[in-house]
């Protein structure tokens, strides 16, 4: 007997631990992760891109901060060097009340914007690319998405 409440235990602590673990992404859950600088010129100043569970898309209208998108599909070569990007995106977010983490582009220093959808939930956040002005848990996510920029712009 105290064999099978023990295994029920382990059991239900696997369980418990692997349903909780990272974003899910598909056709209706996505990623959008971009950044943008408001004292800068040029076509990189402002890059967002939606990440499904199959595709890339970026967005052409380049609006400051994530508004009014207007996505188009990339090549799958693309999509293929960024997919793994949900496995650095960092729980706390989706646990945390704080939508804004530090001061994005207040010092012209840029900001990066993340938005997650999980079966029609939108969450939304900005995040100072100044590791000193916000929390630990967010420098390699930080690191991640600003690499995915810089290969989906090579």
């Amino acid at each position: 007997m105290k064999k099978l409440v023990f295994l029920g235990l382990i059991l239900m602590s696997v369980i418990s631990c692997s349903s909780d673990d990272g974003i899910e992404l598909n056709e209706t859950n996505f990623l959008v992760f971009g950044h943008f600088y408001g004292e800068c010129g040029g076509e990189g100043c402002i890059e967002t891109f939606k990440l499904t569970g199959t595709s890339l898309f970026e967005d052409t209208n380049d609006n400051y901060v994530g508004i009014d998108f207007n996505f188009i599909k990339l090549t799958n070569d693309k999509f293929e060097a960024v997919k793994d990007l949900v496995d650095f995106f960092p729980n706390e977010l989706l646990t945390s009340s704080e939508t804004t983490f530090g001061c994005p582009d207040c010092a012209d220093g840029g900001g990066l914007f993340i938005q997650y959808s999980k079966n029609g939930v939108i969450r939304n956040w900005t995040i100072d690319q100044s590791k000193s002005n916000v929390p630990n848990f967010l420098h390699n996510f930080m690191d991640k998405v600003n690499e995915k920029i810089q290969l989906i712009n090579n």
